[in-house]
C-alpha cells in the first residue's frame, strides 16, 4: 500500500506539472510557480525514499510531508492570484497534496487521515478566497479518500493478524502431531508395559502399575489434543478445584465463598499448584508440610504455596531448566504466563520456599 501511495504521488506530480506548463504564463508570479513545481519534484523523490524505510519511526516524515504540502498549497494564493482563481484556475499542487492525507490514513487509520484531510482542505478553501462548489468538492473528496483508505488499512491489519494466528495454530498442530508420534513410540509404550507388569507382580508393583496407567491416560489425552472439561469462558469455582489437591501435610485456606474464574484459568492454576506440591513432596524432607492460601481481589486471584523444607539454593532453578527439568519453568511459570500472570518465588536455604501465583481474572 505504501508503494501504491508512491505511484499516486508520482502520477499526481505529472498531472500538476502539465497544468503548470499550461497555466504558468497566466499566473501573477510564474517564476514562483516553477519553483514550487521544482520543490514538488524534489520532495516526491525524497518522501518516496523515506517511506520505503521499514521499521523506522515515520512520524517525522509524516509531519514534514504534511507541512510541505501546506506550504505549497498556501503559496498558491500569491502565485496564482485571486483573479485567476475566479476564472477557474486550480492551486499549483492540484491533487498532489492528497498524498500526505493518504499517508496519514495508511499509518494511523481513519482518524489521522481525516485530520490531515481537514487541515489541507481548510488550506485549500482559504487559498481560493471564496467557497464554491469545486472547492467544497475537492475537500470532500479528500475526506472520503482518507476515510476509505483508513478503513481498508484497518481491515488489512486485522486480516494479517488473523492470518498470523492461523499460521501459529497450524504450526502448533504440526508440532503436537510430531510429539504425539515420538511419545507414542517411547513413553506411552513404556508406561503401558509398566502397567501390565505391575498388575502381574501385585503388591507395591501393582500400585506403581496403576499410577503408570493413570499417567498413560493423561498423556494420551494431552498429545491427542483432548480439550478440558471446562470451556475457556465458563466460570468454575477455583476453591473447589484446589481443595481436591489437599491431603496429609497440606493445609488449605481460602475465602468462605466461591472464587469464580474462567475454566481455562482454573485448570492452569490447579496444574501449577499441583506441580508446586509435587516439588514439596520430592524435596522438602520425609514428612513435608505445605500451606496453600487463596486470595481473591478485584481483577486478580493470588494463590500462594509455602513449605517448611530446606529451601532452594541460589541458581538451582536455572540449572534445572538448562538440564531439561521443566517443573518450575514450564509446569508452573509456563502455565501462569500463558494467562498473563506472574510467578514470584521466595526461598532461602533452611527457610522453606514460597511460590506466589498471581493471575488476572476478567
Amino acid at each position: 500500500m505504501w508503494r501504491a501511495l508512491a505511484v499516486f504521488r508520482f502520477t499526481a506530480l505529472v498531472y500538476a506539472g502539465a497544468l503548470v506548463v499550461w497555466r504558468a504564463p497566466d499566473y501573477e508570479h510564474p517564476l514562483a510557480g516553477w519553483l514550487v513545481l521544482a520543490g514538488m519534484v524534489v520532495w516526491t523523490f525524497t518522501a518516496a525514499g523515506l517511506y520505503r524505510r521499514r521499521g523506522s519511526n515515520r512520524w517525522p516524515v509524516l509531519v514534514a510531508d504534511l507541512l510541505v504540502a501546506m506550504v505549497f498549497v498556501l503559496a498558491s494564493r500569491w502565485i496564482v492570484g485571486g483573479a485567476q482563481f475566479k476564472e477557474g484556475f486550480s492551486i499549483v499542487p492540484v491533487t498532489w497534496h492528497g498524498a500526505p492525507v493518504l499517508a496519514w490514513a495508511l499509518y494511523g487509520g481513519r482518524r489521522l487521515g481525516l485530520l490531515a484531510a481537514a487541515i489541507l482542505g481548510a488550506c485549500d478553501i482559504y487559498v481560493r478566497q471564496e467557497v464554491g462548489v469545486s472547492t467544497i468538492t475537492g475537500a470532500v473528496l479528500m475526506i472520503l479518500a482518507a476515510a476509505s483508505v483508513g478503513y481498508v488499512v484497518g481491515l488489512t491489519t486485522e486480516a494479517e493478524h488473523k492470518l498470523q494466528e492461523a499460521a501459529r495454530l497450524e504450526a502448533a498442530s504440526r508440532e503436537r502431531a510430531r510429539l504425539a508420534r515420538d511419545i507414542h513410540d517411547s513413553v506411552l509404550q513404556v508406561l503401558a508395559m509398566v502397567q501390565r507388569r505391575g498388575a502381574e507382580l501385585g503388591g507395591e508393583a501393582a500400585d506403581l502399575g496403576r499410577l503408570a496407567g493413570e499417567q498413560e491416560v493423561a498423556l494420551r489425552a494431552l498429545v491427542s489434543g483432548a480439550t478440558s472439561t471446562h470451556t475457556g469462558t465458563a466460570e468454575v469455582n477455583l476453591v473447589a478445584k484446589l481443595e481436591a489437591l489437599s491431603g496429609p501435610g497440606v493445609t488449605f485456606a481460602a475465602p468462605a465463598g466461591p472464587v469464580p474464574v474462567p475454566g481455562n484459568t482454573a485448570d492452569a492454576v490447579t496444574g501449577a499448584v499441583a506441580a508446586a506440591l509435587d516439588n514439596v513432596r520430592r524435596h522438602a524432607g520425609d514428612e513435608p508440610r505445605a500451606w496453600v492460601l487463596v486470595e481473591s481481589e478485584p481483577g486478580t486471584v493470588t494463590v500462594t504455596v509455602r513449605d517448611d523444607g530446606p529451601g532452594i539454593p541460589a541458581g538451582r532453578l536455572d540449572t534445572a531448566a538448562s538440564e531439561g527439568r521443566l517443573g518450575v519453568s514450564q509446569s508452573i511459570r509456563g502455565r501462569i504466563s500463558e494467562l498473563g500472570g506472574e510467578v514470584v518465588i521466595f526461598s532461602a536455604p533452611g527457610q522453606g520456599t514460597e511460590v506466589e501465583l498471581r493471575v488476572p481474572v476478567t
